[in-house]
């Protein structure tokens, strides 16, 4: 019923919108003419109108080229590998040949991982970058079965089985349970594909450390509430008809409202920018919540499983979480580097929640354990941004030139 509204909300107002855009694009000519100076306000209000509504659509990555040594390297995105639920896809530079293998592990948390476009692109000069392009959980049929915890954590394992002997893993936010998960799996039972280094970005490993507002969210509510509030069937007339999810609107709606002020101040500058003709800063505006507003569904058993065992029972922490019956046994890491980063005012996942992954990963040799505290970063600046480029990223490069 929810899901069925929210489609419905969405096809009454999207005439309006369509309006809204038609009258600005035939406003703005006027508004460069002296008559027409008075109009920039009036045609700024009607981009916020036109850009109202959500997106399910998967935006591109646009990364066309790299720049190497000094010089333009194209870059073509290939599938490596799929499932009915995610595709590894890989950022191949045909020019370019012997580069270290990483795979970036992209949240399934309402967004695409076109969220990452700045982590693979940063990576792309250095690495032979590959990318779990999860699917929209809403435009998966019935007939593929379910997706959970246990299928996120195998899909690590096969995607870094088919990228070969000596690849590296990068897990950012979420995914970090599943990928120290799936490294330990590895480790314990001597896959040869187990990664030189695990880089663990701004992840939940012990959510009981430092509790945040997301993770007082899932201590407020017993799972029964959850599966009752927020799981919904996608209506009929999607591809997904009658899966149970956990929409990417209402994960928006959660963000956006633990930053409300933030995001009402964005969009009065963007209004500003609009009406005063300043494009740049305009379009860098538009740029972010063009991507933060494309929603992603989760399929609901991943998202119960996800919310029970990383944020409310902590299992990876307390040594309880299991992978197909069996306990992940983290010390039993011996040979993977691992990185852990964090941002000093993350307010997603707290200073010390992904540090605590070193305590687990007792088998390693403190010379393979590093750990980086980024000062000045939220949580999206770990992995995107000025920060991640310029003083994160070479501590990661570092890592995996090290773990070679």
């Amino acid at each position: 019923m929810l899901y069925s509204l929210y489609e419905q909300q969405r096809t009454w107002t999207e005439p309006f919108r369509r309006m809204a855009g038609v009258a600005r694009d035939a406003l703005m000519p006027l508004t460069a003419t002296p008559a027409g100076a008075g109009l920039s306000h009036l045609t700024a209000g009607l981009d916020l109108l036109s850009r109202t509504a959500l997106t399910h659509e998967h935006p591109g990555y646009n990364i066309d080229h790299v720049v190497i040594d000094g010089r333009p390297v194209p870059v073509t995105e290939e599938v490596a590998a799929t499932s009915p639920f995610c595709t590894l896809l890989r950022f191949r530079k045909p020019s370019i040949a012997g580069q270290p293998k990483v795979l970036v592990v992209a949240p399934l948390s309402g967004h695409f991982a076109t969220l990452l476009r700045d982590t693979i692109r940063t990576l792309l000069a250095d690495h032979d970058v590959f990318l779990t392009d999860w699917h929209n959980a809403r435009d998966i049929p019935l007939t593929h079965g379910d997706f959970g915890f246990d299928d996120c954590v195998e899909h690590i394992i096969n995607f870094l089985e088919t990228m070969g002997r000596g690849s590296h893993v990068i897990a950012v936010c979420q995914p970090c349970v599943q990928v120290l998960a799936a490294v330990a799996v590895m480790a314990e039972t001597k896959n040869p594909a187990a990664p030189a280094s695990m880089t663990l970005m701004a992840g939940p490993i012990d959510t009981r450390v430092q509790p945040t507002k997301v993770n007082e969210l899932a201590l407020g509510h017993p799972i029964e509430w959850f599966e009752k509030n927020l799981i919904t069937e996608v209506p009929a007339g999607l591809k997904g008809a009658g899966r149970k999810v956990y929409p990417g609107f209402i994960q928006l709606g959660a963000f956006v409202s633990m930053n409300g002020s933030r995001h009402l101040k964005q969009h009065r500058d963007l209004y500003m920018h609009l009406a005063t003709g300043d494009v740049d800063q305009a379009n860098e505006i538009k740029t972010f919540y063009d991507e933060y507003f494309a929603v992603f569904d989760l399929p609901a058993r991943f998202y119960l499983e996800t919310v029970r065992k990383v944020f409310q029972e902590a299992d990876l922490a307390r040594g309880a979480l299991t992978y197909k019956n069996r306990r992940v046994n983290p010390a039993a890491i011996k040979a993977t580097a691992l990185l852990t980063v964090e941002g000093e005012h993350d307010d997603i996942c707290a200073v010390g929640q992904t540090l605590a992954a070193h305590d687990l990963c007792a088998g390693l040799k403190p010379f393979l354990k590093r750990h980086h505290l980024q000062a000045g970063a939220g949580h999206y600046g770990v992995f995107s941004g000025r920060r991640w480029r310029t003083q994160i990223y070479p501590i990661v490069r570092n890592l995996m030139l090290s773990a070679n």
